[in-house]
Parts: C-alpha cells; structure tokens; sequence
C-alpha cells in the first residue's frame, strides 16, 4: 500500500514506524495476497492524498469501506460510477436538498467533495470483500486517530460532521476551539429518521466557515451523463 507524502506524511509520518502499524501493514498485507480487500492497495489513502492537511476544512467520518464490488475507492460515503447510489448517500443528498436546495445527483462520485476540502474519512481504511467490519480493531483506528488529532491541531477553523454513534466517539479527540463539532444520528436508512434528517450540518458548516472568513464548500455534486 503506497504511503503519505506531503504535509500528511509530516504530520502523521510517525505512526508507520510504531510497532502497531508494523502489525497492521502485515496483516493488510497478507489480507490482499490471501482475499479479495477492498478498497484497491493504491486507493487506501484517497482520503489524505485528495485533501492535504492544509486544506482540510471539513470532516466527514465513516466507519469502514463499503465491501462489495466497485464501491470502495478511499473517500467515506463515495463511489465511483456507474455504481449505485449507495442508502446512506442517497440519505445524504436528500438532506442537502432539503437544507440548501441541491439538486439530487445521479451519481456517488464524491471527489468533488474532497477537492473543496471536506476530509472523507473512513476510521478503518480496508475490509474483507462481502465482510463488514472485518478489518476493525487491528490497528487502523490508532491510525486514523493519529490523523484526526493532526486536523484538530490546525488554527485555521475546521467543521467536523460526526454521524452515528460511532463517529460520535471521536469527538473525544477534538478540543481546539477553532473549529466546530457537529453531531448526528447516521444517515443510514435504520437511523436516518432518527436525528439525521433535519441535522443542518450543511448550512451549519458554511455559516461557520463564513463566519470565520473561509470560502463555503460547494456541495453539489454535477450529474455524469
């Protein structure tokens, strides 16, 4: 799996050297000699390589990569087309329609995103094919901590968009006062009625960032024809 370069690889650089991430890189390792993993090897750090450091202005965190085929390409909540709108994104959009009165896309390409500065974050950056959760608690968390502690460290204001219980979690890691923490329940469809619709974490995000004299994110996604 290719590494960091750039400011994430001066901030975050640390990590490949401690002996957890020695771990972890074998057992990814031997996880793409032995199954099918997704996302491809030269897609895990999408996330980092699309959005550097100094111009992440928000974060949106996911829980692991999709595990079926074609979906999983690095970003949180994206695929590539011409692969199937996913429940959660299609949750997604639909909030932001009715937030900012975006046209709902056909597609759930979300590079666009992560171009104008929104981190899209998986907190476990591989899985087994066809097995969620598969490669939680061997070591990508501590990674992916390290990562969010290295935004939370930036004195230019920063939204964080935590989702479900899970991401929630990670608020514990956040405590610089120039950024804002926003949280929700899950866009998936078994929690998106409870708390996701009607968040405003949208319009929230781009008041703040306007607020603080930072450009708004653009948040539509263009149809592909």
């Amino acid at each position: 799996m290719p590494g960091l370069t750039g400011d994430w690889l001066e901030a975050v650089g640390e990590e490949f050297s401690k002996p957890y991430y020695r771990e972890l890189y074998d057992f990814v390792k031997n996880e793409y000699s032995r199954y099918t993993v997704y996302p491809p090897s030269g897609d895990i750090f999408n996330a980092m390589h699309y959005t550097p450091l100094k111009k992440v202005r928000a974060v949106i965190l996911g829980q692991d990569p999709y595990h079926e085929p074609g979906q999983a390409h690095g970003l949180s909540f994206s695929v590539k087309p011409p692969t199937a709108i996913p429940p959660s994104l299609r949750n997604i959009y639909k909030e932001l329609n009715m937030e900012l009165g975006l046209k709902i896309p056909n597609n759930g390409y979300l590079k666009k995103w992560a171009d104008e500065g929104v981190l899209l974050l998986n907190a476990v950056l591989t899985v087994r094919a066809g097995q969620a959760a598969s490669h939680q608690k061997k070591g990508w968390e501590t990674f992916t901590d390290a990562v969010i502690r290295a935004v939370n460290r930036k004195d230019s204001p920063v939204v964080f968009m935590l989702w479900g219980r899970y991401a929630k979690d990670k608020a514990a890691l956040l405590d610089n006062k120039n950024h804002l923490v926003l949280t929700a329940a899950h866009p998936s469809p078994l929690s998106a009625n409870n708390g996701f619709f009607g968040c405003g974490h949208f319009k929230a995000c781009n008041e703040f960032l306007m607020k603080n004299n930072e450009e708004p994110i653009d948040w539509q996604i263009e149809d592909i024809l």
